[in-house]
């Protein structure tokens, strides 16, 4: 199975840029979006539905902003568009496909970075979905949480790490939240299971040449419950081509094709 996880950083732009002919080569069993920056009457036919695959969308009600979606070739037996958080939920921020026992998740999770009260909201909803990953981590279904997370873990997923201690995104209390998620409640970064290089990052600023220096943050996962651990085969992130501010996560397991 084959899995990408990409923020289009509006999906009109990224179509523009060459997304769909990406997308058509790597032909994915399952693409997990975020930021698709629409509402469906605005997306064309191939936006929703590329080739063979099927599009299941959760679009925010402000227009322009976050929204959610995934592409699948096989369909899905339930979808779940949000978690009943209405704050939450009114921002297209998560969206679930379930095929038999494994369970499929496009997040994407606030940025703090624009202003402190957008912080304080990225903290409430790490504050809330924590019950709900200790509580899914053993309900007897595999889970692949693939998404923009906002967040590097370690100094190895972010070039400048000294000087953004102090920044949404490596803040201490976000560090340990994904300390908390992978040590304590034993949930996987897919990446990190199979590629333990330093360099690897998903997301540049559109500031000081960061793409062309490579001076970049790893804030995009495949986020895996534990029993999947050991059917991570590989892991690659796609910077040939660019269509967002952010890179396409390709990761491939040793499951049947959803």
């Amino acid at each position: 199975m084959k899995i990408i996880t990409l923020n289009l950083n509006g999906i009109r732009s990224a179509w523009r840029k060459g997304v769909a002919d990406f997308l058509a080569r790597e032909n994915a069993d399952l693409v997990c979006m975020q930021e698709t920056k629409a509402q469906r009457p605005q997306f064309s036919a191939e936006m929703l539905a590329p080739g063979s695959c099927q599009g299941f969308f959760h679009d925010a009600i402000k227009p322009g902003y976050s929204g959610v979606g995934i592409y699948t070739r096989r369909t899905p037996d339930r979808v779940v568009e949000g978690l009943g958080w209405a704050d939450f939920d009114a921002e297209g921020r998560w969206l679930q496909v379930d095929f038999g026992r494994l369970s499929v998740v496009s997040l994407y999770l606030p940025s703090g970075s624009s202003s402190e009260a957008r912080q304080q909201v990225k903290f409430s909803v790490m504050e809330r979905l924590t019950p709900l990953l200790r509580q899914i981590r053993n309900d007897g279904r595999d889970w692949i949480i693939c998404g923009d997370i906002n967040i590097a873990h370690k100094n190895i997923d972010i070039k400048n790490w000294r000087g953004n201690q102090k920044n949404s995104g490596f803040l201490p209390e976000e560090r340990a939240w994904l300390d908390l998620l992978f040590d304590e409640l034993g949930w996987v970064d897919a990446f990190r299971a199979v590629n333990q290089e330093p360099d690897q990052y998903t997301w540049w600023s559109n500031r000081g040449q960061a793409w062309a220096k490579n001076v970049g943050w790893r804030i995009d996962y495949q986020i895996l419950s534990s029993g999947l651990r050991d059917c991570v085969r590989s892991a690659r992130i796609h910077t040939a081509e660019r269509f967002s501010d952010h890179a396409p996560l390709i990761m491939e397991y040793a499951l049947p094709p959803a």
